[in-house]
């Protein structure tokens, strides 16, 4: 599996760094299957530090090895028990099990509205579900530990001229 990370900085030995946020699937280091949505982040994070140039790295995966080793948490679709998972640890409450890896839809800027008004409690749940239905969610895979970022190979960066 190829997997991309969005920075300000290219990140050839990826380390967990403790965030000043919550956010959807908790403490890890983030990486998607998505090119688009890795540069686009890469942007984001790269406007809000005020410093370095946006990157995006590249990292091959062994999923077989790697997922049969370690415990993961799959979310296949925006459902109700993803929905309560990134609540819980967006709000900083989540208490449960803890995985290895974790997968599942990215809540976007787009989703991110619609997200707001569940916990402002403007949206019911089902409305909220019934929402994130009609809108297209990318992936995430978050790596929770030193342990799973040894099974990460960074092989590069996504040249500039893709940006």
């Amino acid at each position: 599996m190829i997997l991309y990370h969005g920075s300000n900085v290219i990140v050839d030995q990826p380390k967990l760094i403790q965030q000043n946020r919550f956010l959807d699937f908790g403490f890890g280091f983030y990486t998607t299957t998505n090119k688009i949505q890795a540069v686009s982040f890469a942007d984001k994070v790269t406007k809000r530090r005020r410093s370095g140039q946006k990157a995006v790295s590249i990292y091959e995966i062994d999923e077989a090895v790697a997922f049969s080793e370690c415990s993961i948490l799959r979310f296949a679709e925006p459902n109700e028990a993803w929905l309560d998972f990134v609540s819980d640890n967006r709000s900083g409450n989540y208490e449960g099990k803890s995985y290895d890896f974790i997968f599942g839809p990215v809540a976007n800027d787009d989703v991110y509205r619609t997200f707001t008004l569940y916990t402002a409690g403007v949206l019911t749940k089902e409305q909220t579900l019934d929402q994130l239905k009609i809108k297209k969610l990318y992936n995430q895979l978050v790596l929770t530990s030193e342990k799973e970022l040894a099974y990460l190979r960074f092989v590069g960066t996504v040249p500039e001229e893709e940006f």
